[in-house]
């Protein structure tokens, strides 16, 4: 019998099952942001301040990540109990946040979610795939668009006026102690493992000396540079928005949560119907379509705080389904071009950076508002795209036969 007739046996329940526990274990990443306004007004928080809650998780996913690698996690221990285990205490610092007593417990409690979501995000990226030779990008993308429609949860929880902010917080926990408990029960690795390398430091120098590889992280960094900012303070423009029309803070805060909540969402089908796209078509050219569209709306939106509600709605709609749309391609294009000796190394390089420049979007964007309003704010998003697609054509020129 051939490799891929028993992969295809159970494989789709594999993958609606890591859809499903990503979709619900990743609802934990934008909590704080979902309720900032009410943590703002509990402690005094500025702007900038608030951002950083959900930079802290940036930083947090970023020490997890790499900590993970230098022990060599996803491979000593087993996944399921690592995914399974992670998930619980990733649960357990977020709900920390409903007993933090001011601003700094908050900061601590927010990095360590972020640290441990770092063994309930790439693990599972890894698991599907030993599932998966063929149809890999459509399953991949899969994953990440559950856990795309997952980090827009807290926006929905939050449109509902009922719901305090220490709900919203436990109701994600909850979610995160399901997902534990759903690869823990049901999940089993697939039948094409990959070899076990452990990661090396050293071998960092080779990743960087290789071009493929530079510009394959290139491009990653440019997507990065934009995405999690958007996410962060899309629900807060819509606030504004919102406000300027005339609402009430209450109904301008639940309008902009459901609105955040789809624009989010959308890239779930943003990030399925990609994948689908580059498993037919070169992988370059669906990253470079996904940020030119990305970047358009970027310079748009911000000019768009007095446009009709359809309008701003509709291109923050767009914006959301092509920002993250090409996510998890960068990672595939990283496993295609890196020597095959430093492939766990180009990954996790490739994770840390990402993640350290969005602590830095995430962090400016506040004070560009306050200087330019939201399209210097949103506008500067922009540059991140653009540099990405530089990157992106040089490395298909350099691949094309």
């Amino acid at each position: 019998m051939t490799a891929q007739p028993v992969a295809d046996r159970g494989r789709w329940r594999i993958l609606a099952l890591l859809a499903a526990a990503e979709l619900l274990g990743m609802s934990l990443w934008f909590t704080a942001s979902a309720v900032s306004p009410q943590l703002r007004t509990l402690w005094g928080l500025s702007e900038a301040q608030a951002g950083w809650l959900t930079g802290a998780v940036q930083l947090g996913f970023v020490a997890g990540t790499t900590l993970a690698a230098v022990l060599n996690l996803a491979d000593v221990l087993p996944a399921r109990g690592y995914f399974a285990v992670s998930a619980l205490l990733a649960a357990g610092a977020n709900l920390a946040l409903v007993r933090a007593g001011g601003y700094p417990a908050a900061l601590a409690a927010r990095f360590a979610t972020g640290f441990f979501l770092a063994g309930v995000y790439p693990p599972a990226m890894k698991m599907v795939a030993t599932w998966f030779r063929t149809s890999r990008g459509v399953a991949i993308g899969t994953v990440v668009g559950a856990l795309t429609v997952g980090k827009a949860t807290p926006y929905l929880l939050r449109a509902f006026p009922g719901l305090g902010w220490r709900t919203v917080v436990a109701a994600a926990s909850a979610g995160a102690v399901v997902a534990g408990i759903l690869v823990a029960v049901g999940y089993r690795d697939g039948p094409f493992p990959f070899a076990r390398r452990p990661f090396a430091w050293a071998r960092a120098a080779s990743v960087v000396r290789h071009r493929a590889t530079r510009l394959a992280i290139g491009g990653y960094l440019g997507h990065m540079w934009e995405l999690y900012a958007m996410w962060t303070f899309v629900s807060l423009f819509f606030h504004d928005f919102f406000a300027r029309q005339g609402l009430g803070e209450g109904a301008a805060a639940a309008r902009a949560g459901v609105v955040g909540f789809a624009v989010i969402a959308a890239g779930g089908a943003g990030s399925v119907l990609a994948g689908e796209w580059a498993d037919r078509l070169e992988r370059e050219r669906v990253t470079i379509w996904a940020m030119a569209v990305s970047g358009a709306c970027a310079l748009t939106m911000g000019w768009l705080l007095s446009a009709p509600a359809a309008l701003a709605i509709a291109v923050a709609l767009v914006w959301g389904f092509a920002v993250v749309a090409d996510s998890a391609q960068f990672s595939a294009v990283v496993t295609e071009v890196a020597p095959d000796h430093a492939v766990g190394t180009a990954l996790t390089l490739q994770t840390a950076l990402g993640f350290l420049l969005t602590s830095v979007t995430i962090s400016a964007v506040p004070p560009l508002r306050d200087a330019g309003g939201w399209p210097l704010a949103f506008g500067v998003l922009a540059l991140g795209p653009a540099v990405g697609i530089v990157a992106m054509r040089r490395l298909r020129v350099l691949r094309r036969p």
